[in-house]
């Protein structure tokens, strides 16, 4: 049998969304259409490949084994597509991400990692900025792709990526053990360890604190997060960081803060003429964000 690859491509979204509805929404496809290449797609293998209800479908053993082999038939053409690629000069312009500090710390080189061993023919420029400013670029069609904070009204789209959501550490066995959650206002009476006060995440924090917050002692300033970490593990002192940056094989007491401020989200936001190769790494993201 002769499959083609949209067709295979259609049906690894319908099973995932678990519709055909959203596999047709995924493939920029009219409903009939969708359908219909369904349907055609059951007449080729010659078995039902789905089971239909009201709420959506269900893949029957056939389709399960159609699906899974579909997946690794279409991660095979992009390998080789990619393979082929790599031999040619590349012509497009280098793909221009903005992030914040905090997604730069592990969430953005993962991506990278990935994005750039499978499409060898693209190139990304990285730079790190505030949210506020990442927004005003991608506004500005001066960058591509950006990761910011759900705090930044913006008219671009966007999407959900991750939670980015801020904890406090400290020395396992020290002044966080057995605590389930704790107030800014209490930390701040202890001996603290931070960033550098021109870091996103020290100009984030200042300007939710405002002038009346406590103001802390910091024992000293570091200008990376994985410094910062390393230094509130060795009991240097306290330290407030995004939940997702500290690694779960680290030996660290970690507590939520019960300041509503602490709670937020990364989002995914694309410039108004955000090239292909940008929707591409965006996938990467998506998929560093799961892990």
């Amino acid at each position: 049998m002769r499959y083609d690859l949209d067709d295979l491509r259609l049906f690894t979204h319908v099973a995932a969304e678990g519709s055909i509805t959203g596999g047709a929404r995924v493939m920029h496809l009219s409903l009939p259409s969708a359908s219909a290449r369904v349907r055609a797609l059951e007449a080729q293998a010659g078995v039902p490949l789905l089971v239909r209800e009201r709420r959506g479908v269900r893949l029957t053993p056939a389709g399960a084994t159609l699906a899974r082999h579909a997946r690794e038939v279409l991660a095979e053409t992009t390998r080789l597509d990619s393979a082929v690629a790599s031999y040619a000069v590349s012509r497009s312009a280098p793909i221009r991400l903005v992030a914040g500090g905090s997604a730069m710390h592990q969430l953005v080189p993962a991506a990278l990692a990935t994005f750039l061993r499978d499409h060898p023919e693209y190139d990304v420029n990285v730079s790190e900025r505030r949210t506020i400013r990442s927004v005003r670029l991608l506004a500005a069609g001066e960058a591509d792709l950006g990761v910011i904070l759900d705090d930044e009204p913006t008219q671009l789209r966007t999407e959900p990526l991750a939670d980015d959501s801020l904890v406090v550490i400290g020395q396992a066995g020290g002044t966080l053990s057995g605590r389930t959650s704790i107030a800014y206002a209490e930390v701040a009476e202890h001996p603290l360890v931070g960033l550098v006060p021109n870091s996103p995440l020290s100009q984030w924090m200042d300007d939710r604190l405002g002038p009346h917050a406590p103001a802390p002692r910091y024992r000293t300033v570091v200008p990376t997060l994985h410094a910062l970490i390393t230094l509130a593990t060795a009991g240097a002192g306290l330290a407030i960081v995004p939940r997702r940056a500290v690694d779960a094989s680290t030996a660290v007491e970690i507590c939520p803060l019960q300041d509503s401020w602490s709670t937020r989200r990364h989002l995914l936001c694309y410039a108004a003429n955000a090239p292909e190769p940008a929707h591409l790494l965006a996938t990467h993201l998506h998929t560093a964000a799961t892990r």
